[in-house]
C-alpha cells in the first residue's frame, strides 16, 4: 500500500531525477527543432531568391506576354519579395524577438511579408480557376481569355491582398519590449490611444482573434477550397473522357498543389490554435506552442522556394533536360500550349515536360 501511494505521488509530483532528465531531453529537442527552423529559413532564402529570380527573368524578359506567363511571373514576384525579407526575420528571431532595424523597416518588412503571402495564395486560386475554365469551357476561353483580362484579374488579386494587409500597414510598429527594458519589438499596437494595460490587452485579444480567423478563412481555407473544387471538376471531366490515367500533367500539378497544402496546413492549424488561446499567448506563450509556431512557419515559408524547382524538375525527360539550359527549360515550362482549346481543354502529350497552358497550375 505504501509503495502504491509512493508511485502515485511520484506520478503526480514527479521524481526529481526523472523530471531533471525529462527537462534536459525536452531542452535538447527544442534546440534541435530551433536549429532546424533556422536552417529551413536560410535554405528558403537562398533557393527562393535565386529560383524565383530566375523565373522572373525568364517569364518577364525572355518570353512573350501570355496569360500563363503573366500568372507565373506574378507568383514568382510574390515569392521573391517574401523570401527577400527572410534575413530580417532571421535576425529578429535570433535576437529573441528584438527588432534592431527601426520603425520604418518594421512596418515595411511586415507589410511586404503579409501582402505577398496573401497575394501568393490568391494567385494560386486564380491560376487553378483559369485552368478549370480552360478545361470545362474551351470555346469561351478561346474567345474571351485574353492577356488584358488576365492583367485585370491579377491586379484585382493584388488589391485584395493589399486591403487585407491594411491592419499591418496601420497598426504594426515598434514598441518597448517589456521583458527587456531599453529594447524594442516589432508588433501590433491596436490601442495607441490608451496606456491602460487592461484595456490594451482586451483590445489586442479581440483584434488578434478577428485577424487570426480572417487569415485562416480568407488566407487559406477559401483559396484551398477553390483549388480543390477546380481539380475535382477537371478530374471529373477527364474521367468522363476516359483520360484520367493518361494525364501525366495532371499528376504533376497534383503534386504541386499537394506541396503547397502540406507545407501550409500544419502552420495554419497551429496558428488557429494560437488564435483560440490568444489570451495565454499575450501573457506568455507556452514553450511547446512557441516551438510549434517556429517549426511549422519555417516549413510553410519553404513552399516559397519550391515552385521553380517543381516547374523544372517534375516534368518528363528531366534527365535529358538537365543537361540543357535551365532558362530554356523554364521557358518551355511556362509557355502557352497551342492546343489550349481542344475539345477537352487538356494537353495529354506524354512528352510534355511541365505544366502547359491547358493543365491546371497551382503553387
Amino acid at each position: 500500500m505504501d509503495t502504491n501511494i509512493s508511485l502515485l505521488m511520484n506520478m503526480s509530483a514527479g521524481n526529481p531525477m526523472n523530471v531533471s532528465m525529462r527537462a534536459q531531453s525536452a531542452s535538447a529537442g527544442h534546440i534541435v527543432l530551433d536549429v532546424f527552423s533556422y536552417l529551413m529559413l536560410a535554405v528558403t532564402f537562398i533557393l527562393g531568391v535565386l529560383g524565383n529570380g530566375l523565373v522572373i527573368w525568364v517569364a518577364g524578359f525572355r518570353m512573350a506576354r501570355t496569360v500563363t506567363t503573366i500568372s507565373y511571373l506574378n507568383l514568382a514576384i510574390a515569392d521573391f519579395c517574401f523570401t527577400s525579407t527572410l534575413p530580417f526575420l532571421i535576425v529578429s528571431k535570433a535576437m529573441g524577438g528584438q527588432w534592431p532595424f527601426g520603425w520604418f523597416m518594421c512596418k515595411f518588412i511586415y507589410t511586404i511579408v503579409d501582402i505577398n503571402l496573401f497575394g501568393s495564395v490568391f494567385l494560386i486560386a486564380v491560376i487553378a480557376l483559369d485552368r478549370c475554365i480552360c478545361v470545362l469551357h474551351p470555346v469561351w476561353a478561346q474567345n474571351h481569355r485574353t492577356v488584358s483580362l488576365a492583367k485585370k484579374v491579377i491586379i484585382g488579386t493584388w488589391i485584395c491582398a493589399f486591403l487585407l494587409t491594411l491592419p499591418v500597414i496601420i497598426r504594426v510598429t515598434t514598441v518597448p519590449n517589456s521583458p527587456e527594458p531599453g529594447k524594442t519589438a516589432c508588433t501590433f499596437d491596436f490601442s495607441p490611444w490608451t496606456t491602460d494595460p487592461v484595456e490594451k490587452k482586451k483590445v489586442a485579444i479581440t483584434m488578434r482573434t478577428i485577424r487570426g480567423i480572417i487569415r485562416f478563412i480568407i488566407g487559406f481555407s477559401t483559396p484551398m477550397s477553390i483549388v480543390a473544387v477546380c481539380y475535382g471538376l477537371i478530374a471529373t471531366k477527364m474521367h468522363s473522357q476516359g483520360l484520367i490515367k493518361s494525364s501525366r500533367p495532371l499528376r504533376v500539378l497534383s503534386f504541386v498543389v499537394a506541396a503547397f497544402f502540406l507545407c501550409w496546413c500544419p502552420y495554419q492549424i497551429v496558428a488557429l490554435i494560437v488564435t483560440i488561446r490568444i489570451g495565454e499567448r499575450l501573457n506568455r506563450m507556452a514553450q511547446g506552442i512557441k516551438i510549434a509556431v517556429n517549426v511549422t512557419s519555417s516549413v510553410a515559408f519553404f513552399n516559397s522556394c519550391l515552385n521553380p524547382l517543381l516547374y523544372v524538375f517534375m516534368g518528363q525527360n528531366f534527365r535529358e533536360r538537365l543537361i540543357q539550359s535551365l532558362p530554356a527549360s523554364l521557358e518551355r515550362a511556362l509557355s502557352e500550349d497551342s492546343a489550349q482549346t481542344n475539345d477537352t481543354g487538356i494537353n495529354l502529350d506524354n512528352n510534355s515536360s511541365l505544366p502547359s497552358e491547358d493543365n491546371v497550375q497551382a503553387k
